[in-house]
């Protein structure tokens, strides 16, 4: 089993900055992408931005420019420093963590966090 916690959200004015945190725990041989996804209000989820374990990233082109993804493998964690905060950027951010654990391959998300930007 494998465990994701996120922190780091909450409200912010547009304009300002936020840090997304996440670290997975559990029985983990491997992380193979550790990101994050965001779904607002009526709309799917839709990646914002992915890390490989070689440190290959990919983001949204909505976020591109202002928001930065960052990954420590040794301690399984992944952060998400949001700038230039805009209003549809609020939603809820959810960690995932794709690898290989004891149990086999894993494909996990966190309990998500909220990120609201108010103008």
């Amino acid at each position: 089993q494998v465990q994701l916690v996120e922190s780091g959200g909450g409200l912010v004015q547009a304009g300002g900055s936020l840090r997304l945190s996440c670290a997975a725990s559990g029985s983990i041989f491997s992380i193979y992408t550790m990101g994050w996804y965001r779904q607002a209000p009526g709309k799917q989820r839709e990646l914002v931005a992915t890390m490989s374990n070689g440190g290959s990233t990919n983001y949204a082109d909505s976020v591109k420019g202002r928001f930065s993804i960052s990954r420590d493998n040794a301690k399984n964690t992944v952060s998400l420093q949001m700038n230039s905060l805009k209003l549809e950027d609020t939603a809820v951010y959810y960690c995932n963590a794709r690898g290989l654990g004891s149990i086999g391959k894993f494909d996990y998300w966190g309990q998500g966090t909220q990120v609201t930007v108010s103008s």
